[in-house]
C-alpha cells in the first residue's frame, strides 16, 4: 500500500496533500496540549509500532507481499486525531529515508492509511464497543473487526488511485503515463491480498494488543472507553503514564525489532510497488503478470512513473543501510534507526508546541 513515486500524476499527488493538510492541521490543534502531557512518550511508541509492523512482509498468492499497518491500535490506544498523526509520521519516516512509499506520493499514501485507516478504526471499534466495560471481550472483538475493515478500506483507496491513473493520465498514443493496470485489474490484485492476509494480520494485531492491554495497562485504553470505559479521556491522559508507564511497551516494540528480519522472508514484491527497472527485467515482469490476472506490463516504462521514481533517493532504501553487509542485521538496524527518529520528530513537535504555548500564555 505504501505507492511509490511515479504511480500517481502530480497533479494526484497534489489533491491528496491539499486533502490531507486539514486532517493534519486539526490534528495538531486537537493534540496540541497533549503533546505537553505524559501522553508524548505513548504518541512516539505507537508510531515506533506501526513503523515496525509495515516491516513484516508477508506472502500473498500469486508472488506478491503485503503487510499489517497499525492503524487500528493507533486509533484504538491514542484516538483518532492522535493516531492519525502517529501513522503520519511513521509513513514519512518510512518515505525520507528508507524510500518505502513516494515523496510525491506522501499526501496519498497518509490519506489512505493514517487518515481514513485510523478514523475507520476508531469509528467500527467505538461503534461495536459501545458501553462495554474496559475488560470486556466484546472490545476484543471490536478490535479486530475495526482493524479489518480499516486496512481493506485503506487498500481499496489505493486500487482506485492506482487504477484511475491509465484512465486520466495518458501519453499521445494512449499509454498510460504513471500507474498502468486499470482498476479492473488493480481493484481485485490489491483487494485479494488485504481481503486475506493482510486483513487477518491487521485484526490479529489489532486483538491481540487490546486483550493483552485489557490485562496488563487497561489505562491505555481509556482514551476511547467512552461512557461504558467510566473514565473520562483527561482520566485517560493522565493515566497513560510516560516513559515509565509505557516501559512494557517498549520492550515489546524492542522485541519486534529483533524479530523484524523475519519480515525478509516473504519473497516478492508488493502489488503496485514495482521499481522502473523492473519493468526492464524479463523475470520480474513475468512476475508483474502473474499477479495482475495475467495481463502483461506495458512493453515500456510509463514515461511519468520513469521521470518521477527517481525524483528522490533514501539514504537507506529498502532497509538495507549501505554500512550494513548482512540484511538481517541491517533490517534490526533500520527498525531501531526510524524509532528513534520517531522520538526525535515527537520530542520535536512537543517543544515547539511548548514554546508556542509558553509565548502565548507570557504574551
Amino acid at each position: 500500500m505504501h505507492i511509490p513515486d511515479g504511480y500517481l500524476s502530480p497533479s494526484t499527488c497534489a489533491v491528496a496533500y491539499a486533502a490531507a493538510l486539514p486532517f493534519w492541521y486539526t490534528g495538531l490543534q486537537r493534540i496540541k496540549r497533549l503533546l505537553q502531557s505524559r501522553v508524548v512518550p505513548l504518541l512516539a511508541v505507537v508510531s515506533a509500532f506501526s513503523f515496525v509492523v509495515m516491516m513484516f512482509n508477508l506472502p500473498i498468492p500469486g508472488g506478491t507481499t503485503a503487510h499489517a499497518v497499525g492503524m487500528g491500535i493507533a486509533a484504538i490506544v491514542l484516538g483518532p486525531w492522535a493516531a492519525l498523526l502517529a501513522v503520519s509520521i511513521a509513513l514519512m519516516i518510512q518515505a525520507l529515508f528508507f524510500g518505502d512509499g513516494g515523496i510525491t506520493a506522501f499526501g496519498a499514501n497518509c490519506i489512505n492509511m493514517a487518515i481514513v485507516g485510523t478514523l475507520v478504526s476508531y469509528g467500527i471499534y467505538r461503534l461495536i464497543s459501545a458501553r462495554a466495560e474496559i475488560g470486556s471481550p466484546r472490545r476484543v472483538v471490536a478490535a479486530a473487526i475495526a482493524g479489518y475493515v480499516a486496512i481493506n478500506a485503506s487498500a481499496f483507496l489505493a486500487a482506485c488511485e492506482f487504477g484511475l491513473q491509465p484512465l486520466l493520465f495518458t501519453d499521445a498514443t494512449g499509454a498510460p503515463l504513471y500507474a498502468p493496470y486499470p482498476l479492473s485489474i488493480a481493484i481485485p490484485s490489491m483487494m485479494l491480498a488485504h481481503m486475506t492476509i493482510a486483513g487477518l494480520a491487521e485484526a490479529i494485531i489489532t486483538a491481540g494488543v487490546v486483550a493483552y492491554l485489557q490485562r496488563s495497562n487497561p489505562a491505555l485504553l481509556q482514551m476511547t472507553a467512552g461512557k461504558g470505559g467510566r473514565a473520562s479521556v483527561s482520566e485517560g491522559v493522565a493515566t497513560a503514564g510516560g516513559w515509565r508507564g509505557t516501559r512494557a511497551l517498549w520492550l515489546g516494540l524492542g522485541a519486534l525489532m529483533v524479530a523484524s528480519p523475519l519480515g525478509l522472508l516473504a519473497a516478492g514484491t508488493a502489488w503496485g510497488e514495482w521499481g522502473a527497472a523492473d519493468f526492464r527485467d524479463a523475470g520480474m515482469r513475468e512476475q508483474i503478470s502473474q499477479a495482475s490476472a495475467n495481463m502483461a506490463p506495458p512493453t515500456r516504462v510509463p514515461l511519468g512513473l520513469e521521470k518521477l521514481s527517481s525524483i528522490w533517493t533514501a539514504p537507506m532504501p529498502d532497509y538495507a543501510p549501505s554500512f550494513m553487509h548482512d540484511a538481517n542485521f541491517g533490517y534490526i538496524m533500520s527498525a531501531v534507526i526510524g524509532a528513534g527518529l520517531i522520538i526525535l520528530v515527537c520530542a520535536g513537535l512537543s517543544w515547539l508546541f511548548g514554546r508556542r504555548i509558553s509565548g502565548a500564555t507570557v504574551a
